[in-house]
């Protein structure tokens, strides 16, 4: 609301007001939504019309709220070129974190073998049905965290010494039927190609056409809890769906001509592994046998599915995949995901810092924690901080659940793609 004071001159047009800077004048100090602004005030006492003075008063807010979303910050697209390179990320980690101490590894394969057998006696004592869930439960977790060492050894964070890695390794992954050299290959191929659509090896996304020539029962087993968490066997032979070659033959795709001599070794280590087990079997009987190892091994085999699934998927924002020029190492890198599983971390050795631990996998797994700690600020949003976990991770199965009901395939066109849900499934 505005009110004109009028002259004997009549009504004129306000003069135009000098952008020259001035003084702060009196009003700016009293009730800001209620001014009087006088002409003396604003051009110094000039006069016009007989001396006769002109005065305006405004009922008004100094300061008009801006419409729209000027302000608003924008939203972070994860498929944009990171403003860091890979150097600066390794530059930011301590180097203690890269020395590897053979001492401290082989404390932790002891430390883990006494417990697999602590639990085995100590199941096979009490032989009751109160004893054995518990049983099966933590040492199918005991086998999975063998396997995290052995996956140590192939990675070469274990020691620098190449025959202590495959010595320690092929002990470890043959007592829980894992062809060490030949799955040493073919997780080399899934760090290398992290993030890629077509070159990745485990869990990748299947391309359009690909899921779109599955047959219904294949659909289903794999995206239909709990097959997906048991796949593991059934991909050491077969590879996962658009993908041929088995782990175990030295001839398959999954490796070159040189590394045949590795192959067949983890394959005559993995066999004679089944010979025991077969020879168990007749010593403590088929039904012990499975209670004290069976059954722990398909737990294993759940861990390692869950585990390897959920740091690659099912994040609430959707995050990229991609092909071609768009992919680098450092990009497929950043769409892994930490992930928090409460007591399980120390057991499983801290796996969970997933995000180090693909771009640099040569750091040992008991500096993950440190060296993640101290490339945070570098990464900034391109690390997605784990949702904090119970003493037990129950609330990754939620996780699990609408991942497998929505994150079905990927469109075969683009560069940078994302996950699309197939409506029969959903």
């Amino acid at each position: 609301m505005a009110s004109w004071v009028l002259s004997e001159c009549g009504l004129r047009p306000l003069p135009r007001i000098c952008p020259k800077p001035r003084t702060c004048p009196s009003f700016l100090n009293s009730n800001p939504l209620k001014l009087r602004v006088s002409r003396t005030e604003l051009w110094n006492g000039s006069s016009f019309c007989n001396g006769r003075k002109w005065s305006l008063k405004v009922s008004a807010p100094l300061r008009v709220e801006q419409v729209g979303n000027e302000n608003k910050e924008e939203e972070f697209d994860p498929g944009t070129p990171p403003p860091f390179k890979l150097s600066d990320i390794r530059a930011a980690i301590p180097k203690h974190c890269w020395v590897k101490d053979p001492w401290r590894s082989m404390s932790y394969v002891a430390r883990d073998v006494v417990v697999v057998f602590g639990l085995a006696a100590v199941a096979a004592y009490f032989n009751n049905w109160v004893v054995w869930p518990l049983y099966w439960f933590a040492q199918g977790t005991m086998f999975w965290a063998l396997f995290v060492l052995g996956h140590d050894c192939g990675h070469g964070s274990f020691s620098n010494n190449p025959k202590l890695n495959s010595v320690v390794g092929h002990l470890l992954h043959s007592s829980i039927l894992v062809p060490y050299h030949g799955w040493r290959i073919s997780h080399r191929t899934h760090h290398q190609n992290h993030g890629h659509v077509e070159n990745d090896e485990s869990w990748h996304p299947l391309p359009e056409n690909v899921y779109k020539n599955l047959d219904n029962v294949t659909k289903k087993l794999r995206f239909t809890l709990p097959f997906p968490m048991l796949a593991y066997p059934i991909y050491l032979w077969g590879r996962s769906p658009g993908k041929k070659g088995s782990h175990f033959h030295p001839d398959s795709d999954l490796f070159v001509p040189n590394e045949r001599k590795d192959v067949i070794t983890s394959t005559i280590c993995w066999t004679a592994m089944v010979a025991v087990l077969v020879g168990l079997s007749f010593v403590m009987g088929p039904l012990q046998l499975l209670k004290l190892y069976g059954i722990p091994y398909l737990g294993f085999v759940m861990w390692l599915d869950l585990v390897t699934y959920l740091h690659h998927h099912g994040h609430e924002e959707k995050l990229p995949w991609y092909r071609g020029k768009e992919w680098s190492y450092l990009k497929g890198g950043l769409t892994t995901l930490d992930r928090d599983y409460g007591w399980i971390n120390n057991i499983h050795h801290d796996i969970g810092t997933h995000v180090i631990h693909h771009l640099f996998p040569q750091i040992p797994h008991y500096h993950l924690i440190e060296a993640t700690e101290a490339a945070k600020p570098v990464l900034g949003k391109y690390y997605r901080e784990p949702e904090k976990s119970g003493p037990l991770p129950f609330y990754l199965l939620g996780v699990l659940t609408r991942s497998m009901k929505k994150d079905h395939y990927v469109s075969d066109n683009g560069d940078i793609v994302y996950y699309q849900t197939d409506p029969e499934l959903d």
